[in-house]
């Protein structure tokens, strides 16, 4: 029954929602982005509201879910429209929810986020223009497959390239490990962060070293366990798979300077709980470490109020003066609407108490790409100097 429901509601979405892409939209309002083949609606007010639309003549109800549930009204004709409060700048997951059932928008592009493609919608920042493809050299993202021996299986990395790559036969470039967060994979940094752009930019305006990013899925899991967030099994099993197989394998097929002073490990959400784990353990392969809005810390409930960074890092508080030496850039950021952001400035207090360097940064925003968009741009200009 729910498949022949769901099978319903995109036969009816495929076919009607074409009637859309010629709306006319009001003065000051702008289609983002992320619509697909110009499509008008949904559209963005001057004050950040986004006007959705849809025609679901036979539905009975038709929500937006866009950080929030906006029911939407119906009109004689069938189409269904709300208008939502301002939206925060930057990326954005939402759904189209018909009677109860979530699906994309045929409107919108789809994101692998949420642990499944969903839509996904830009709200443009006034003067940030960072991630804005510009008249600059551009590198490239390179999709590849290697071999786990962790999973036994074979596994995608994205690899983003600098300016030059190709030509330069003889350079070798230093090179940052990136992770996603939870309900993401490797297309996260790729697609959703617009890495590429904001390196090419940085490097463009030589406020970057050239470097190589590498973009792996850290949704990793060994034969018959099923460990998954910040769970020490998990984190292992992420470590194995970086050292073992991803490590190896770019150093075998790239141009890289191998040398701990040229490796960095950064990562956003449960990605920056794996950099924590990983990078602070392992601090004689990795001299920079970034940890973008983590949860490990604290402040949301899966989290728990235990965490003593000296059991997971031993000599993290007891030596800090050894950890100063071993790292080059020890970097911590987090949304300042982020519900994260008590426990990271707590814990940002701890560190500087006892004597470790750490780099601080909080951005506008929440749990969100746009956050993490700037932590990216932040950190990377800190590193390989």
């Amino acid at each position: 029954m729910i498949m022949k429901k769901l099978q319903f509601i995109l036969l009816f979405l495929c076919l009607t929602f074409t009637s859309f892409i010629n709306a006319q939209i009001p003065a000051g309002a702008k289609s983002p982005s992320t619509n697909i083949r110009e499509n008008d609606y949904p559209f963005i007010l001057p004050d950040l509201r986004v006007v959705f639309k849809v025609n679901a003549p036979e539905a009975k109800k038709v929500q937006i879910d866009l950080m929030k549930l906006y029911d939407m009204q119906k009109d004689a004709s069938g189409n269904w429209t709300v208008t939502t409060e301002p939206q925060e700048p930057g990326f954005h997951y939402y759904s189209l929810v018909i009677d109860d059932v979530k699906v994309a928008d045929p409107a919108s592009k789809t994101f692998f986020g949420m642990g499944r493609m969903a839509s996904g919608i830009e709200i443009p920042e006034a003067g940030a223009d960072f991630y804005s493809i510009k008249n600059v050299p551009h590198g490239d993202i390179r999709n590849v497959s290697y071999f786990s021996k962790v999973t036994n299986s074979w596994r995608n990395l994205n690899i983003y390239t600098p300016p030059g790559y190709d030509e330069n036969s003889n350079k070798k470039y230093p090179v940052l490990y990136i992770q996603h967060g939870g309900g993401e994979d490797e297309s996260g940094w790729a697609v959703q962060g617009r890495t590429n752009i904001v390196l090419d930019n940085l490097i463009a305006e030589k406020k970057a070293e050239p470097m190589l990013v590498v973009i792996p899925n850290g949704n990793v899991t060994r034969p018959g366990e099923n460990f998954t967030g910040y769970s020490e099994q998990a984190m292992q099993a992420f470590k194995e798979e970086l050292l073992e197989n991803i490590i190896p394998f770019v150093e075998s097929k790239y141009k890289i300077k191998t040398d701990r002073e040229n490796k960095a490990l950064a990562g956003l959400s449960m990605g920056g709980g794996q950099s924590f784990y990983t990078g602070l353990r392992n601090t004689d392969i990795f001299a920079n470490v970034g940890i973008f809005s983590s949860g490990l810390f604290g402040g949301i409930p899966q989290s728990g109020s235990s965490f003593d960074p000296e059991k997971i890092i031993p000599g993290i508080l007891t030596d800090a003066e050894s950890f100063n030496k071993k790292l080059d850039v020890f970097y911590i950021s987090v949304g300042e609407q982020d519900q994260r952001i008590d426990a990271t400035k707590k814990l940002i207090g701890v560190f500087k108490d006892k004597g470790l360097k750490v780099h601080f940064s909080s951005f506008p925003g929440g749990h969100e790409w746009q956050v993490w968009r700037k932590s990216l741009h932040d950190f990377a200009q800190k590193l390989f100097k």
